[in-house]
């Protein structure tokens, strides 16, 4: 079990006796976010939300976190999808929220507690399980309130997250129109692109940078950081570039061209060009369609063999054959769709979903 450490220079004095607990625990592997030394001027929402984003993006399982109350801290925290921080200065606090709210994150107050007390309080929230029943439904209806336009499932072993954004949902349901013509399908395609890497970005870190305006210097924000990459699989994929580069057009774009064996009907690579800095990027491989998943996985597959780390899979239309198939390959691969549809025909084609992407896309049938 992976375990998001946070706090600010309120909790500071409770950082020793969190840390030394948790480390003494077989199986638990600490994910230090600092602080890292007393500073008080810090704010607690910096290591909030850096804890908060570590669960989100599956890189830890829970969090601690540590404000001069629990307090604020717990707020900063649950404005990430996903998180249910509560504060918990007793151990009976701990055993509630962890058995009717089930508490990925706890908090705790530097200026309420004692070193001697955490131990109680985290081995509590550790042992106790989640009761279920009557209290699924509740944090169900907590989730539908934050997934307003992202609906997050697990399926096939990973993570699938749906977008419900109505502008999203509007333009699938005339891209699947077999009256959409050729030039209505590819700005619609880059359109849905570029609404869907709009909404995946929304975690990114920021950092400060100084700007001389045309009146004064100010601070302004920028990425902290972070490189991304896009590669679409050839040949659809290549409509959702331009609508994802009209929203970040800093990503660089590397090509994947798969076909498929028409004996053992696997993919096979006939083209693989890739940023050179490929190991220290975000990379969003693009395709439609995804189906069988075997082009998408073995696209995947590609890039990890040149030093790709953190991939994620961006569609428009999924079929749970093709989200099994990928996550069984790849189960670290988040997938991002906008419909996921009922299944497959005998002809390998997504049910309803709106025929072959490629041809539609450039008017070859």
């Amino acid at each position: 079990m992976k375990i998001a450490f946070g706090c600010d220079h309120a909790g500071f004095v409770l950082k020793d006796a969190v840390v030394k607990f948790l480390r003494s625990k077989d199986g638990i592997e600490l994910i230090d976010f600092g602080a890292y030394e007393y500073d008080h001027d810090d704010d607690y929402t910096g290591p909030a939300i850096k804890v908060g984003r570590a669960i989100l993006e599956e890189e830890a399982d829970a969090g601690v976190l540590l404000c001069g109350t629990g307090f604020g801290i717990a707020i900063a925290a649950n404005k990430v999808p996903g998180i249910r921080a509560v504060p918990c200065n007793h151990a009976h606090y701990a055993k509630m929220a962890k058995a009717h709210n089930n508490a990925n994150v706890i908090t705790l107050g530097g200026t309420l507690l004692k070193p001697e007390e955490v131990p109680e309080i985290l081995e509590t929230w550790l042992s106790t399980e989640f009761e279920g029943g009557r209290h699924i439904r509740r944090i169900n209806k907590i989730a539908q309130i934050e997934r307003s336009t992202l609906n997050v499932i697990y399926q096939g072993g990973g993570r699938v997250v749906i977008f419900n954004h109505p502008l999203v949902q509007h333009k699938v349901g005339i891209i699947r129109d077999i009256n959409t013509s050729v030039k209505q399908f590819r700005e619609l395609l880059q359109e849905i692109a570029g609404l869907m890497v709009y909404e995946i970005t929304r975690n990114l870190p920021l950092t400060d940078k100084e700007v001389q305006t045309p009146i004064e210097k100010t601070t302004v924000k920028t990425i902290e950081g972070k490189k991304l990459a896009i590669v679409p699989v050839l040949r659809a994929g290549l409509g959702m570039v331009d609508g994802i580069l009209r929203v970040v057009p800093n990503a660089k774009v590397g090509h994947i061209g798969l076909y498929r064996d028409p004996k053992t009907l696997e993919p096979v690579e006939y083209y693989c060009k890739l940023p050179f800095d490929i190991e220290e990027r975000e990379i969003f491989v693009l395709d439609p369609m995804l189906a069988t998943g075997g082009s998408a996985s073995a696209a995947i597959s590609l890039i990890k063999k040149r030093g790709g780390r953190k991939i994620s899979l961006v569609c428009l239309i999924a079929a749970p054959d093709g989200i099994e198939r990928v996550h069984k390959d790849h189960p670290d691969a988040s997938i991002f769709i906008a419909a996921l549809d009922s299944h497959l025909n005998d002809h390998g084609y997504i049910v309803p979903g709106l025929g072959d992407a490629g041809d539609r896309l450039f008017g070859t049938k």
